[in-house]
């Protein structure tokens, strides 16, 4: 997916809002700028493993059609690693 946007006097670029919704970047998320060869690359910052839950549901959850209990899914993944 490919947009053309313009930049700001400020070097600022807004972000597609389909394209925000996709990755999951919205207002006061993080973001990491890199440069490979001549692109730019934005992209979320990933969250500390102990937020993960918070994230995720602050985030991404709000995609999914059926309610997820994303901390009892953690739990269970945790007590099967360490079990295994």
């Amino acid at each position: 997916m490919e947009k053309k946007m313009k930049v700001g006097p400020k070097g600022q670029v807004v972000i597609p809002k389909d394209i925000r919704n996709i990755t999951g970047i919205k207002e006061n998320t993080e973001v990491i700028v890199s440069l490979k060869d001549d692109k730019i690359i934005i992209k979320p910052a990933k969250p500390l493993t102990e937020s993960y839950s918070k994230y995720y549901t602050s985030t991404y959850s709000k995609k999914l059609k059926d309610y997820i209990d994303i901390n009892k899914m953690l739990d269970e993944e945790y007590g099967r690693n360490i079990l295994h």
